[in-house]
């Protein structure tokens, strides 16, 4: 088991609401092992982007534990220290969000290199497998060079794919990751999907995309919304 959360329950307060409080999960579950994808499916509201967001510890639920396999341990990051949440950032879990926080003046080579970095690899090593993947998602060598706040949706997008994809990540987390692209380029994030299965990653996504999303899980865990606001 690479990723296990179970009896996951969280709520939003809504302080602009006369403090109404709304029930987005709860006592949800989900698991990956090692070389499976996970897709998370289920109508508009059921909490998709709130589980996985809990998954990487952006939000924090109100019950649960989610353990990851890191450093050959189970860690509840639920409970974990910050210094070891960031820890875990660094060496064992990715994720791919929908939007690129496009950096001022920073290009968009130098922004995926820096996440191979981080993750442990040489700047030069890093830089020229940045220069492979963004040529391989079809952002050529005289785009790689500019920021990636000039670029269009669909190309902020895959800069954003290419800086979780150019690393060994054991742990993968996919918030759509083929939203705004075309056909080809679907196709390309769909191959280093497997990929990335094939060498052993635990991932874990959302696909609205039916055609990607049937390509590439291995299981599918629904959730469905909860009702209740207190």
């Amino acid at each position: 088991m690479m990723i296990l959360g179970r009896g996951l329950s969280k709520s939003f307060l809504l302080h602009l609401q006369e403090g109404v409080r709304l029930d987005v999960l709860r006592d949800a579950g989900i698991t990956a092992e090692a070389g499976e994808c996970v897709a998370i499916s289920g109508p508009s509201g059921a909490g998709k982007s709130t589980l996985l967001r809990a998954l990487y510890g952006n939000y924090l639920v109100d019950s649960g534990e989610i353990l990851i396999r890191h450093r050959g341990a189970m860690i509840d990051i639920v409970s974990a220290p910050v210094e070891t949440l960031l820890e875990i950032r660094r060496e064992t879990l990715g994720y791919v969000s929908q939007f690129l926080r496009a950096i001022p003046r920073v290009s968009a080579l130098d922004i995926v290199a820096a996440g191979a970095v981080e993750h442990g690899m040489a700047a030069d090593e890093a830089r020229r497998a940045g220069e492979q993947i963004l040529g391989r998602l079809g952002i050529a060598p005289r785009l790689q060079g500019l920021p990636p706040a000039t670029f269009s949706g669909g190309e902020q997008q895959r800069v954003n794919i290419a800086r979780a994809f150019i690393c060994p990540w054991p742990v993968l987390l996919l918030d759509e990751p083929t939203a705004s692209l075309d056909a080809a380029n679907r196709d390309i994030v769909v191959a280093l999907i497997r990929e990335a299965k094939m060498r052993g990653a635990a991932i874990i996504g959302i696909f609205h995309d039916l055609a990607v999303r049937d390509a590439i899980a291995d299981k599918v865990v629904t959730l469905q919304p909860v009702r209740e606001i207190a």
